[in-house]
């Protein structure tokens, strides 16, 4: 998966807004089966979305395409993933993950399916939606249940699952949700190569507060969030920057650093700063935040 600042939601059971979705201008679309999809429409969006994938033709250009499925005490998890894994998906977004050993299940389906469908072994990617108390606790061991999983996303929406699950209040200076989102991060960067991206936010006319509370995901190490429509990319993509000031700080101090490197010296100043391997190291991370960072 490549890098993701913006991740759409679109309904499984409305075919116009999944293509919208595809052709809009983000990073990931997320084909929902979950929350969106009344139970008695569960198969129908299964058709429909498996219909979108199919019909896609992936390009540098296109959004990666995720399906989020139903959560694996459902029931409905396995039929989620047979009915929709077909060439051209690149990741399972796993709802409510928590367990293991359901993770595990989930990895070796795929395996199955991959060659029985012809998709290449390993292709198929595993995100995992933490929204749950115990998601939170077990995240780390989560992300290592499998090789294929590289991204995780926790649910930050105000009045949603972990709110829930949790028992306590919402506020945009986050302070309730600051542990959660913390721990997540940590473990996601702990476990290696994962994304970490944050949830929802649900109210669509507060570009203010959508751009504060990304801010505050960005500054704790969040490289992106899913979105509900597409009039919160432009706040989304600013907040998680890096900002053009940044880029051509970092850039600077690339170009300072490698150059010294060749003259046999790992530690210069720039202005009042110290330039070592772990700033170099800092700055090539930031720069890979943009898109199109050299």
């Amino acid at each position: 998966m490549r890098l993701i600042k913006t991740a759409l939601f679109a309904p499984g059971v409305n075919a116009k807004v999944m293509s919208k979705a595809m052709s809009s201008k983000v990073d990931a679309v997320i084909l929902d089966l979950e929350d969106s999809v009344p139970l008695a429409s569960k198969q129908q969006a299964r058709e429909m979305v498996r219909e979108v994938i199919s019909a896609s033709t992936p390009s540098l250009d296109s959004p990666s395409i995720m399906v989020r499925t139903n959560a694996m005490d459902t029931g409905l998890l396995e039929d989620d993933i047979r009915g929709v894994v077909v060439p051209g998906l690149n990741m399972l977004l796993i709802a409510k993950a928590e367990n293991i050993s359901d993770i595990q299940a989930v990895s070796r389906q795929l395996d199955s399916l991959e060659r029985e469908k012809g998709i290449a072994s390993g292709s198929i990617e595993i995100g995992l939606q933490i929204e749950t108390a115990l998601g939170v606790y077990h995240c780390f061991q989560l992300i290592k249940a499998s090789s294929r999983v590289t991204l995780t996303c926790i649910g930050t929406a105000q009045d949603g699952d972990l709110q829930n699950d949790l028992g306590c209040a919402w506020s945009i200076e986050g302070i309730e949700l600051l542990y959660a989102r913390s721990k997540v991060l940590l473990d996601s960067r702990a476990a290696g190569n994962v994304i970490p991206i944050d949830g929802v936010f649900a109210n669509l006319n507060d570009d203010e507060a959508l751009l504060k509370d990304s801010s505050l995901s960005a500054r704790l190490g969040y490289v992106g969030r899913t979105i509900i429509h597409p009039k919160q990319i432009d706040s989304v993509e600013r907040a998680y920057g890096p900002t053009s000031t940044e880029l051509d700080y970092y850039r600077s101090v690339i170009h300072a650093f490698e150059e010294a490197e060749k003259k046999g010296v790992a530690a210069i100043q720039m202005g009042d700063k110290l330039i070592d391997y772990a700033m170099y190291r800092q700055a090539k991370r930031i720069v890979s935040l943009e898109k199109n960072p050299l």
